[in-house]
């Protein structure tokens, strides 16, 4: 499988996983110039943006890890051009940054909720 259909894949699990435990898709890789978030969706009232990570096996560190001050400030200010785009205040629409970590191929998923802050 190639990086974009692993990371298409990873997305998948992702959604059915987050789906079945409540969360509404609002969108699906949505991107801007400032970069890209895999995922939006709803939990109740909360507007959630989430970064979906893979590795076929945490041997060299978990994919988590992966997720470092750069690629956070790159989804921060994506989620702000949402916000804007969509007719909500940055300051005002309550929002979280989730991460859904798949690993290996019989895919072991984790759901970190809050996984960092604005």
């Amino acid at each position: 499988m190639k990086t974009g259909e692993r990371g298409a894949w990873a997305e998948s699990i992702a959604l059915h996983y987050l789906g079945a435990r409540g969360l509404r898709l609002l969108t699906r890789n949505y991107r801007c110039l400032a970069g890209e978030i895999d995922i939006v969706m709803k939990d109740n009232d909360m507007l959630v943006f989430i970064e979906v990570r893979y590795r076929a096996s945490t041997d060299y560190g978990s994919p988590l890890e992966t997720i470092n001050h750069t690629k956070q400030t790159r989804i921060l200010k994506t989620a702000s051009h949402y916000l804007l785009t969509h007719g909500m205040s940055t300051g005002h629409a309550p929002c979280r940054f989730d991460v859904v970590v798949v690993t290996g191929a019989k895919p072991c998923t984790e759901w970190i909720k809050a996984a960092f802050q604005a």
